[in-house]
């Protein structure tokens, strides 16, 4: 069995309930049939019910077992607008806003994890990754002692590159130039998402064009000053930088530049110095090496709320519910 297809298995043990806040989106709606046949979650399906069943039907799929909440009419719009009105009092928001905003599922998904109504929530085939993480961020928030969100792709690679035939890369999505501190949170929440959907015992490697000290730049004490304070917050966790890519994945090259790591040249998690090399990064290796790259998964926040590609497959939002279920299940 294959690693997604056991991520896929790990997540129906859960039984999580994930709200899909773009309930008449196709591919939402026929990865909604193969999700609940599988067993793979519990939805919950927001928009009017009636749009959401006749569209639904005329694409000629089961959706049967999953939730339809309408966010323009449920009889619990009253209790989320108080919570909002209490998690925002300081920027002044009002009953009266907060009731409008909900209409919106983009809030009113974030809103029924807060209450205890959803475990985790999944959008972004039709609307932009600032639209998804914008309410997130103002009711939902970050983990405790975490003050930045990231963006984790799991790198489905060759075996004869990596052993178990996995990456995790990060940040490949939301931080464009994080400090040291944020790189260092990158890493350990990385860490920690990479064990709770992967069940891998990680090894980060914190990537530069630098190995211990081999060059000299400010660009590379940002990154070993990120490797200190990452060991610091998570000493607990197989931490090493700062590393040259080969250094961090190839054997030979590890052991010749960092002598006795436990990380170089065994490496199954890549934190990039920057969002830019990220993205350039988790992208050249899913073109040019065909590596299957699954995500962004959203890490930092205090419930899993993750976002979808626009041009996301329907495989892409199966997988990505997975993910988010046992992200939920693993409490984080």
């Amino acid at each position: 069995m294959d690693l997604l297809n056991q991520i896929k298995l790990n997540a129906s043990k859960h039984n999580m309930r994930i709200v899909l806040p773009e309930g008449t989106e196709p591919r939402t709606l026929k990865a909604a049939e193969i999700i609940l046949k599988e067993k793979i979650a519990r939805l919950i399906l927001l928009g009017n019910k009636e749009q959401i069943i006749e569209k639904a039907s005329e694409l000629g799929v089961d959706i049967t077992d999953a939730k339809l909440v309408d966010p323009a009419n449920d009889l619990r719009r009253d209790f989320y607008a108080a919570k909002m009105v209490e998690i925002r009092k300081d920027k002044g928001l009002t009953f009266e806003e907060a009731l409008t905003l909900l209409n919106d599922p983009l809030y009113f998904g974030p809103m029924m994890i807060k209450c205890g109504d959803a475990d985790g929530e999944l959008a972004g085939a039709i609307n932009a990754t600032g639209d998804v993480l914008r309410p997130a961020l103002q009711y939902i928030k970050t983990i405790p002692g975490c003050s930045v969100v990231s963006g984790a792709f799991l790198m489905f690679v060759d075996k004869k590159i990596v052993d178990d035939g996995i990456l995790v890369f990060a940040d490949c999505a939301v931080m464009p130039d994080p400090t040291d501190i944020q790189l260092a949170e990158i890493a350990v929440t990385t860490a920690k998402t990479a064990k709770a959907i992967v069940g891998m015992e990680p090894r980060v490697a914190m990537l530069s064009f630098s190995t211990k000290g081999s060059a000299k730049h400010p660009l590379v004490d940002k990154v070993a000053n990120a490797t200190k304070l990452a060991k610091q917050m998570a000493p607990e966790l197989l931490i090493d930088g700062e590393l040259q890519l080969d250094a961090a994945l190839v054997k030979e090259v590890g052991e010749l530049k960092s002598p006795g790591s436990l990380v170089a040249g065994q490496a199954n998690i890549l934190v990039f110095p920057g969002l830019e090399s990220g993205n350039i990064g988790y992208k050249l290796v899913q073109r040019l090496a065909g590596a299957e790259a699954v995500g962004p998964v959203l890490q930092g926040m205090a419930a899993p709320i993750n976002d979808l590609s626009r041009g996301c497959s329907v495989t892409d939002i199966i997988n990505m519910v997975a993910i988010t279920a046992n992200q939920a299940a693993n409490n984080y």
